[in-house]
């Protein structure tokens, strides 16, 4: 009988269970810097999708509700990649995978957002954990930079449930930047729901 038990914290590797999308197509940080045809992807999808603001107080601005977090999953996973964007390997491990929905406060599921962190940091940045992280982090002040490096189009059957509303979805992965240093790695799927008010995810020719 094989056990684990005295095996070191930081080698524990899980099984990838975060909802990553099975993209139909994808682009880079190129795509990002340029934006995209407006028949792809309309021009108020790109300023939530490519900007560089927080996307936590933007659905609060439009949706007119607090904007509130439902965490469901904090999972330490050592030195995996964790089926990550590439650019995970930019962060120190070992690490810890943390996911949430983040929803209105009367209960609308907006985005679901994967997200990595240095395990030995994380309680440092995530002092609240059911707070979302644009809030935690405006708490302690702390100076990001959020570097938007990749865009994605396609399915999850997950995030079909989770938001009651059908594919395909957009998503994104970016880098937060904290004193030149990469801090998390974060990756975001956007419910069609926002439609109601950022208008149709692309503009008929």
């Amino acid at each position: 009988m094989t056990t684990t038990t005295d095996q070191p914290k930081h080698n524990i590797i899980l099984p990838c269970d975060w909802h990553c999308l099975d993209t139909l197509w994808q682009g880079g940080e190129d795509v990002v810097k340029s934006g995209l045809p407006h028949q792809q992807l309309a021009p108020t999808w790109q300023l939530l999708l490519l900007g560089d603001g927080s996307p936590t107080r933007h659905v609060q601005l439009l949706t007119g509700e607090t904007t509130e977090v439902d965490v469901i999953d904090m999972s330490p996973i050592g030195m995996s990649l964790d089926h990550a964007p590439d650019i995970i390997k930019m962060l120190p491990g070992p690490r810890i995978r943390r996911q949430v929905w983040v929803r209105t406060a009367s209960g609308q599921r907006l985005y679901y957002a994967a997200s990595w962190w240095e395990a030995s940091h994380v309680d440092e940045y995530l002092q609240n954990k059911s707070l979302p992280i644009w809030a935690s982090l405006a708490r302690l002040r702390t100076e990001l930079y959020r570097d938007v490096q990749g865009i994605y189009y396609g399915y999850s059957d997950a995030l079909e449930s989770g938001f009651n509303q059908k594919g395909p979805f957009w998503g994104r992965h970016y880098l937060f930047w904290h004193h030149g240093q990469p801090l998390t790695l974060i990756y975001e799927v956007f419910s069609p729901f926002l439609t109601k008010y950022l208008g149709p995810m692309k503009l008929e020719t």
